[in-house]
């Protein structure tokens, strides 16, 4: 876990870009078994990318719709727009390139942290934490990863999930860009549940997927590396394309983050 870890936190390093372009900037991409670029490393990225150019505001959503597959071995460099800054919010667009063709394109959302004010939140309660006998473990994921379901399986079961995470100590400014990376990871498998004799782990074999569109939310500030709980769950499975939805909760249950995303689905026969 510590390389592959260590390699993801290098991958949110982002460098200015080799241009006169002060709002750009580069990053490479994790070392994985597969040619293809997580579209969870884009996220996180996107999150630190748009934090660049407006430092004194937190992402509040970001909309990212993934164009083409990214390689993986070619860096991705970030192109920023600021569209709109006042004293409270601000819109960047951004595009994320690989040579000469957009892979990503997102707007994002940023808002200056206001105290104060009415708090609420309607959600069930959260359980107490699972046990390390609950562990379970993901290709793409380097932290700890706690659930009593199996997305492995291949018996038909509810198109939700539950899943506690935790990352090792990071900067605070870490906490969205890494559950940003993880809210990518489960959805897919999450929406297949109910079909019988397959799961997420039959991409490429016995069906075809890729993400399409991701959007995230943060509503409050974001603690990866203390205990989060995220509540996963598909309504619909139509015409080629699969959709899901989660929240991030702490554990105490308060609702940070919310996320919602789109992918193809194209079995195979």
């Amino acid at each position: 876990m510590p390389d592959m870890w260590n390699d993801l936190l290098a991958c949110l390093e982002l460098k200015p870009a080799a241009s006169t372009d002060t709002m750009a900037y580069e990053a490479v991409n994790q070392n994985l078994p597969y040619h293809r670029v997580f579209g969870g490393q884009i996220l996180g990225q996107l999150v630190v990318a748009a934090r660049r150019v407006v430092p004194e505001k937190s992402v509040k959503s970001l909309h990212t719709v993934f164009t083409r597959e990214g390689r993986s071995d070619t860096p991705i460099r970030y192109q920023v727009s600021v569209q709109h800054e006042g004293r409270s919010f601000a819109t960047a667009t951004l595009l994320a390139y690989q040579s000469d063709q957009v892979i990503a394109t997102a707007v994002a959302s940023l808002h200056t942290p206001e105290g104060g004010g009415p708090q609420r939140q309607s959600l069930p309660a959260v359980d107490e934490p699972l046990g390390p006998e609950h562990e379970v473990s993901f290709p793409l994921l380097p932290w700890e990863a706690r659930s009593t379901d199996d997305l492995d399986a291949t018996s038909a079961g509810p198109p939700i999930y539950t899943m506690w995470m935790r990352t090792p100590p990071v900067a605070p400014e870490l906490g969205a860009p890494l559950t940003a990376y993880a809210t990518d990871l489960t959805l897919i498998g999450t929406a297949l549940r109910p079909e019988d004799g397959i799961s997420h782990t039959g991409n490429g074999t016995r069906f075809l997927s890729a993400v399409t569109s991701h959007t995230l939310w943060f509503h409050r500030p974001v603690r990866s590396d203390a205990w989060q709980v995220l509540r996963q769950h598909s309504p619909i499975l139509a015409e080629g394309r699969i959709f899901g939805r989660g929240d991030v909760l702490t554990e105490n249950g308060e609702l940070v983050a919310s996320f919602a995303q789109e992918a193809m689905l194209r079995m195979r026969p």
